[in-house]
C-alpha cells in the first residue's frame, strides 16, 4: 500500500481536476479511459501500485498499405447516458480526422462504461472515408495497449498472462512472460483442427493487471497477441484483425469514398489479482447481453469411473465385469469410451456388440444402480463411413478446396452450419438417449472448439464465416435435445487439450480439465471454468491416471473438481497392466471418495479472487460452503507463512487438516489470519468458525 503526504495528495487531486477539464474521459468504477487530441488513450487505476501504462498511446489503430493510421485530430465529444438490456451507464464518444499522406478519415471512439459491470469499459471504432478514391482496408487493431513493468521483489517474472489460444502442443492456458515472449491466440485454426478459445487475454503485475477482448457473441477471426519484442519496460496486449482472414463477403475490404465501417465491440478490464476477475467481468457481461450459462443438475457433481483404462480393444465383458467394483467404490457413472463404433461418422455399435445390444449393455449398467454416458465425437467422418459415403454434402470444404481433416482420426469435419448437419446430430442424440438409454454425453475430440470457414456451400451459407459463427448453434441443438429427453442429463465437452472456446460452455453442464498434461493444468483449468461457468460449476479434474504420480486427487478435490478414474479390474483383465486397480491404489481412490463426498467442495463457492495464481506462493485456492472455509495449498517443498485469506475477522476458528483429519490448532480474530505450515506437495486446511467471542 503506498503512502502520500499532504503535499502528494493535492497535486494528484489537481492533475485529476486537469485531466477532467482538458481530456474525454469515461469511467467504470476506479477504473478511467482517458483520451487526447490525438484520439490516443491513457488509463487510470485506483487500485494499481503504479500505472499501468505510461502517457498517451494509439490504442485503436487501422492498417492501410502496410501503414498504421493512428494520429488523428480531436474534432469533437459528446457524453451520454444510457440505460439498455445490460444495465445504466455512461456513454463517450469522441471524434477525430486524420489529412496526410492521401489517407483522408474521420474516426469514431465510442466508449461505454456499465454500472453493474465495474473495471470494464466497452468500445467500438467507426471509420469513414472521407478522401475521393477507394481505400483497402488490411486490418485494424482495438485496445493496444504497453503494459508497464515494475520491479518485482523476489519474484522470477514481470508479468504473468491468460493465453486464450489453441495449439497441437497443449500449452498451458497461464503463462508468465519474459524477454522474447509472442503468442498470437489466433481465434481461428491454428492447425488443421486445433482453434478457437475464450476471446480474451489477461496481462497482470503483482498489483493490477489488464485484460482485453472482444464481446461479440458469435465466434470471430481475430488474434489476441501478446508481446514483449521491442518493448524494453512493457509488454503489448490487443485485439487485433487482419482482413485476409476473412472472406469479401464477411469484411468489405475496399472502402470507397463516403463509406465506413465498424470493428468488433471490444472491451478493456483492469483489475487485481489474476485473470479471474477479468474472466468473471467478461462472463457478466454475456449473461446480460443474454447468454444464459446453464446450472448443472446434481448428477454432474457424481464420481466417474471410465472404460477407457481398457482403451478402444475392450471388450463387453471388461467393463460389465467391473462394473461390481465401480459400484462399490462409491462412483456413480459409467463412462463407455471411443471403440464402440462402426466408425466416426457410422454411429452404429461394432462386432464388439454382437451377442448384446447397445440397450441391454446399458441396462446391465443400470442394473448396478450406475448412470450410462456414452462417448461421441460430433463433427467427425471418417472416409468410407457411412455419412462421409452417402451425405458428402455435409463435408466442410476449407478455402484450399479440400476437405478439412480431422487429424487423430484421420477425419474429415462437417459444417456445423447446415441444417442437415444439425438434424443429423439431433437425431443421433435422440438415438443415444432415448433409444439406447444413456444418461449423458461425453463429447470429446480436439477440432470440437473451432471449424474453417467453409468455401463449398456457397448456395447454402451467405459467406464462408457461417460455419465458424454458428457451430455454438450446433451444440445447442445438441444440447437441448438431451435435455428435452432427460432433463437431468450431464452433457460433457472435452476438447482434448485446447483452450476451451467460451461460445460452446453455455451447451454443457460439465466441463471438464480435457487430458491435461499435469496436475498443475488441472488446476488452472479448474479456475478458468469456475470464472467462466459459475463459481459452483461441475468441473470433471479427468481421469486421475492424468495427474502428478497418476494419483493426485489432491488437485481436483482442493480446488472443488469433481473425481474420476479409469481402472481396469480385476488384475489380468488388462493384459497392458498399465491402470489395475491394485490394493494400494484402491485404498487411495477410497480415501478419497469419502473426502469428496464428505465434503462436495463442487458446490462450494470458489473463491478465485482471493489467491493469484501467478504471484502468490505456495500456489493457492480457496471454496466457501456452509460457513467454513477450505484451502488447498500446493509445492513441491514449502516451509513458511501461508495467508488464510476470507475469513471473517470478527470469528474464531478451529483448524483442520481435512484430509488426514488432524486438527491444526484455533486461529484467533484478526484483520490477517497467518500460520505457519510446511507443504510437501499439498495441504488441504479446513477453517471452521467455533466462535465470535
Amino acid at each position: 500500500m503506498k503512502t502520500y503526504t499532504v503535499l502528494t495528495i493535492l497535486v494528484l487531486l489537481l492533475n485529476v481536476a486537469c485531466i477532467t477539464e482538458q481530456e474525454p474521459t469515461i469511467e467504470s468504477g476506479g477504473f478511467a479511459l482517458i483520451f487526447n487530441n490525438q484520439l490516443y488513450t491513457n488509463i487510470d487505476y485506483k487500485s494499481a501500485e503504479e500505472p499501468l501504462i505510461e502517457g498517451f498511446q494509439p490504442s485503436e489503430i487501422l492498417k492501410i498499405n502496410g501503414e498504421i493510421v493512428s494520429d488523428f485530430e480531436k474534432t469533437e465529444n459528446r457524453r451520454e447516458s444510457i440505460n439498455d438490456e445490460i444495465g445504466t451507464g455512461s456513454r463517450l464518444i469522441i471524434s477525430g480526422e486524420i489529412n496526410q499522406n492521401l489517407y483522408n478519415f474521420r474516426k469514431t471512439v465510442t466508449a461505454t462504461a456499465y454500472d453493474n459491470i465495474p473495471d470494464l469499459i466497452i468500445t467500438q471504432v467507426e471509420y469513414e472515408n472521407l478522401g475521393d478514391e477507394p481505400v483497402e482496408i488490411q486490418g485494424w487493431e482495438n485496445n493496444r495497449y504497453i503494459v508497464s513493468e515494475i520491479p518485482q521483489d523476489g519474484s522470477e517474472t514481470n508479468f504473468w498472462s491468460f493465453q486464450s489460444g489453441s495449439y497441437p502442443t497443449r500449452q498451458d492456458w497461464v503463462l508468465p512472460v519474459g524477454d522474447d515472449f509472442y503468442q498470437k491466440n489466433y481465434q481461428g485454426m491454428n492447425s488443421s483442427d486445433y482453434g478457437g478459445g475464450i476471446p480474451l487475454v489477461d496481462l497482470w503485475r503483482s498489483d493490477a493487471g489488464l485484460a482485453v477482448g472482444h464481446s461479440d457473441l458469435e465466434p470471430q477471426l481475430v488474434s489476441l497477441p501478446v508481446h514483449s519484442k521491442n518493448h524494453e519496460s512493457g509488454v503489448q496486449i490487443s485485439v487485433a484483425f487482419d482482413a485476409d482472414s476473412v472472406s469479401n463477403q464477411k469484411m468489405k475490404k475496399n472502402l470507397a469514398p463516403g463509406e465506413r465501417f465498424f470493428t468488433l465491440e471490444t472491451f478493456v478490464a483492469a483489475h487485481n489479482g489474476d485473470f479471474f476477475s477479468s474472466i468473471e467481468k467478461y462472463r457478466a457481461l454475456l449473461q446480460r447481453k443474454g447468454v444464459h450459462f446453464s446450472e448443472a443438475p446434481d448428477t454432474a457433481y457424481e464420481p466417474i469411473w471410465c472404460a477407457w483404462g481398457y482403451e478402444r480393444n475392450f471388450t463387453v465383458d471388461q467393463v460389465v465385469n467391473t462394473l461390481p467394483k465401480v459400484k462399490e467404490l462409491g462412483f456413480e457413472w459409467a463412462v463407455l469410451d471411443d471403440g464402440w463404433q462402426i466408425a466416426e461418422g457410422d454411429w452404429r455399435t461394432n462386432q464388439k456388440f454382437a451377442d448384446v445390444t447397445m440397450k441391454e449393455f446399458v441396462d446391465q449398467i443400470h442394473d448396478q444402480g450406475l448412470k450410462a454416458k456414452l462417448w461421441w465425437a460430433p463433427l467427425a467422418a471418417d472416409p468410407g463411413s457411412d455419412i462421409h459415403e452417402n451425405e458428402p454434402q455435409m463435408l466442410l470444404v476449407n478455402k484450399g478446396g479440400d476437405y478439412q481433416r480431422i487429424t487423430w482420426w484421420n477425419s474429415h469435419y462437417l459444417n456445423p452450419a447446415l441444417n442437415s448437419t444439425k438434424e443429423y446430430h439431433k437425431q443421433l442424440v435422440e438415438k443415444f438417449i432415448n433409444e439406447w438409454g444413456y444418461d449423458g454425453l461425453k463429447i470429446d475430440g480436439q477440432h470440437l472448439n473451432q471449424v474453417p470457414p467453409d468455401y463449398g456451400h456457397e448456395n447454402s451459407q451467405n459467406y464462408p464465416e457461417k460455419s465458424v459463427e454458428e457451430l455454438p448453434d450446433l451444440y445447442k441443438v445438441i444440447y437441448e435435445t438431451a435435455l428435452s429427453i432427460k432433463p437431468d442429463a450431464v452433457v460433457e465437452i472435452c476438447p482434448c487439450g485446447t483452450s476451451i472456446s467460451s461460445f460452446i460452455t453455455p451447451f454443457m453442464n460439465q466441463s471438464v480439465s480435457s487430458d491435461p498434461l499435469n496436475s498443475w493444468q488441472i488446476r488452472l483449468k479448474g479456475k478458468t471454468y469456475k470464472a467462466l461457468m459459475g463459481r459452483d460449476a461441475a468441473y470433471y479434474g479427468d481421469h486421475v491416471e492424468l495427474s502428478d504420480n497418476r494419483s493426485d486427487f489432491a488437485s481436483t478435490v482442493g480446488i472443488g473438481g469433481v473425481i474420476g478414474t479409469k481402472f481396469t479390474w480385476p488384475e489380468g483383465a488388462d493384459p497392458e497392466g498399465k491402470h489395475v486397480l491394485t490394493a494400494e491404489k484402491e485404498a487411495l481412490v477410497s480415501k478419497w471418495m469419502n473426502i469428496y463426498k464428505m465434503y462436495m467442495l463442487p458446490k462450494g463457492n470458489y473463491r478465485g479472487e482471493l489467491y493469484d495464481i501467478g504471484f502468490d506462493y505456495p500456489e493457492a485456492h480457496a471454496i466457501e460452503k456452509d460457513g467454513s472455509m477450505y484451502y488447498a495449498f500446493y509445492s513441491d517443498a514449502f516451509n513458511g507463512s501461508v495467508d488464510l485469506r476470507g475469513l471473517n475477522e470478527q470469528l474464531i476458528y478451529e483448524l483442520i487438516n481435512y484430509e488426514t483429519g488432524e486438527i491444526i490448532g484455533n486461529i484467533e480474530k484478526s484483520e490477517t489470519h497467518i500460520i505457519q505450515a510446511q507443504i510437501d506437495d499439498h495441504l488441504l486446511i479446513k477453517a471452521q468458525p467455533i466462535s465470535s467471542i
